[in-house]
C-alpha cells in the first residue's frame, strides 16, 4: 500500500508558474500584434482535411475559407486563446490551472508534472483532429458535393480552428480527481461536490455537447485532454505505484 503524506502545496510552483506567464505573454502579442502578423490565425489547430474535401469546396463553396494545418500547430494551440476581448477564455484556464495544477507539481515534482501537461495538450488535439476530419468526410463533404446549404452550415465546424489550454487542464483535472476523489470543490463558492463527481458530470456535458450542441466550444479536445490524462495516471499509478503519491 502506497505512504501518502500530505503537504501543503507551493502557491505558485515553477512549471504552473511559467506555464501562466507563457499563456499571458502570447495573449498580450496577440492583442498587440495579431492585426499585423495575424499571430491568432497562424497559432490555431487548424483541422486536417481530405484532398477531395478541399477540391469540392473550391467547386461548390469558393468563397469558404479552406484551413491550412501545420504540425507545429499541436504544441501553439494550447498557449493561445481567444483574442481580445474575449478576455474570460484565458482567465477561466488559467484559474483552473493554478487551482488543480499547482498540486499535481507539488506531489510529483515539476519535470513529471511538466510531462503530463504536455502529453494532454497532445492528447486533447489528436482526439479533436480525429472528431473533426470523421466530421468533414462523413458530414460535410456531402453536404458540399450535395450543394446543402443547411447541412453545410450544421456541419460547418468541422472547418473550425481551436486555440485554448482546456485539453491539457481537462488531463490535469482528470488527474486530480483520481489521485483526490473525495476532495470537494466548491460550485460558484456555496454548491459543495466531491472532485470526482465535478469532473465526471463536467466530462459527461462534454460528450453530450459534442455530439448534440453547435457552439464555439471545442468538447472533444476536452474529452481527448481528460482521457490522455486518466490513461497516464492509470499506467503511472501501475508501474510507479510507490511513488505515484
Amino acid at each position: 500500500m502506497s505512504q501518502f503524506k500530505f503537504t501543503r502545496p507551493d502557491n505558485f510552483p515553477p512549471i504552473v508558474k511559467n506555464l501562466i506567464i507563457i499563456n499571458v505573454l502570447i495573449y498580450v502579442a496577440q492583442i498587440m500584434f495579431d492585426q499585423q502578423y495575424q499571430l491568432t490565425d497562424k497559432f490555431t489547430l487548424q483541422p486536417i482535411i481530405s484532398d477531395h474535401l478541399k477540391d469540392a469546396l473550391q467547386r461548390n463553396a469558393p468563397s469558404v475559407h479552406i484551413p491550412q494545418f501545420s504540425p507545429y500547430q499541436i504544441f501553439t494551440h494550447m498557449f493561445t486563446h481567444a483574442p481580445y476581448p474575449q478576455i474570460f477564455h484565458i482567465v477561466l484556464n488559467m484559474l483552473v490551472l493554478w487551482m488543480f495544477g499547482r498540486v499535481l507539481e507539488s506531489v510529483w515534482g515539476s519535470k513529471r508534472f511538466l510531462t503530463f501537461y504536455l502529453i494532454c495538450g497532445i492528447g486533447a488535439a489528436a482526439f479533436h483532429l480525429l472528431i473533426q476530419y470523421i466530421r468533414s468526410e462523413y458530414q460535410l463533404l456531402p453536404a458540399v458535393i450535395d450543394l446543402n446549404q443547411v447541412s453545410f452550415n450544421k456541419h460547418a465546424g468541422a472547418l473550425a480552428g481551436v486555440v485554448g489550454a482546456s485539453g491539457a487542464i481537462m488531463g490535469v483535472m482528470a488527474a486530480f480527481a483520481y489521485l483526490f476523489p473525495n476532495t470537494l470543490l466548491y460550485i460558484y463558492g456555496a454548491i459543495p461536490i466531491k472532485a470526482k463527481w465535478a469532473v465526471l458530470l463536467y466530462v459527461a456535458y462534454d460528450l453530450f455537447a459534442g455530439i448534440g450542441v453547435n457552439d464555439n466550444i471545442a468538447h472533444f479536445a476536452h474529452l481527448g485532454g481528460a482521457i490522455t490524462g486518466f490513461i497516464i495516471i492509470l499506467i503511472w499509478n501501475k508501474t510507479n505505484r510507490k511513488t505515484l503519491y
